[in-house]
């Protein structure tokens, strides 16, 4: 699991502004810690024990094998998400929420697949082939896609989960996993609606430095999940290799030769043990020529 949560260290991180006090929704009330300056602040010690289940659940998620798909399209929080996602291995969405992108994720697979034919064309050289005008539209084309779908190529299906920072930013995302029933966790402002989120973080979703906080603590959870299911996965073959080396057919043990008590084949033995000398060339010579004398 991944480190425990400390208070001290998200109020050094800023994680406890909230927004104006007139800017804020009344189902936030129960993690409203107190107003200051006419700023709500946030409880930190709930914000922590959110942090907590919402870690377990989606080191659960990652040991399983499925996707969680990180959503931040607001500027501070584009390359804090990018680089945690990337870290966790997990696809994410840092450009413009593509519409039905869950609704209608077959379209966008097909988008998906379309730059891997483009990838396909410059490799083959068919490329090379068309003309000049259509080269550069069919650049064009593929770095628009790159932009805004190349971050989630790898993801062939539906994401297990969402990890979005600012839900009321982000409503679009939202509402499409509401439909499809895919469990959302998110950083939760003080002037968001918290219902709309099945793993709620309230914490401030505007500064980089919480924003830092809350996604990396999210990141070491997915990469704890992984690592169980790659630490089960190495036990599960170590099991399966030394069940198979258990049920291998055992080889006979070779029966040691009694020696023979027979008076004949101990002779035989003997004589079979005795030095053998070879005969010289001259040897050998000289007795063929003796036998043809005679």
């Amino acid at each position: 699991m991944a480190n425990k949560v400390e208070v001290k260290e998200l109020l050094d991180a800023g994680v406890h502004f909230g927004h104006l006090t007139r800017r804020w929704n009344p189902n936030m009330a129960p993690y409203i810690y107190m107003e200051r300056n006419g700023i709500h602040i946030i409880n930190l010690y709930k914000t922590a024990a959110k942090m907590g289940d919402a870690g377990q659940a989606l080191q659960k998620i990652a040991a399983s094998g499925r996707k969680i798909l990180f959503v931040a399209t607001k500027k501070q929080a584009k390359e804090i998400v990018a680089e945690q996602a990337e870290k966790a291995n997990m696809p994410y969405i840092t450009e413009r929420w593509p519409g039905g992108m869950l609704t209608n994720f077959v379209t966008i697979r097909r988008a998906v697949k379309k730059m891997a034919s483009i990838d396909r064309m410059k490799k083959d050289g068919t490329f090379n082939t068309l003309s000049k005008k259509e080269r550069l539209q069919v650049d064009r084309l593929r770095a628009k896609l790159d932009k805004n779908l190349g971050s989630i190529a790898d993801m062939t299906r539906l994401p297990a989960a969402l990890f979005v920072v600012d839900i009321t930013r982000e409503h679009i995302a939202i509402k499409e996993a509401q439909k499809l029933n895919i469990p959302i966790f998110a950083m939760v402002d003080t002037n968001s609606d918290p219902r709309e989120v099945d793993y709620v973080i309230p914490s401030n979703d505007d500064a980089s430095k919480s924003i830092q906080k809350v996604v990396s603590y999210v990141s070491d959870s997915i990469v704890d999940g992984l690592s169980e299911r790659k630490a089960n996965k190495d036990s599960k073959k170590s099991a399966e290799k030394a069940e198979k080396t258990e049920k291998a057919p055992k080889m006979p043990e070779a029966k040691a030769e009694v020696p023979s008590k027979d008076a004949e084949d101990k002779k035989a033995m003997s004589e079979a043990k005795e030095d053998v000398k070879l005969e010289s060339k001259q040897e050998t010579l000289d007795k063929a020529s003796s036998k043809n004398e005679e």
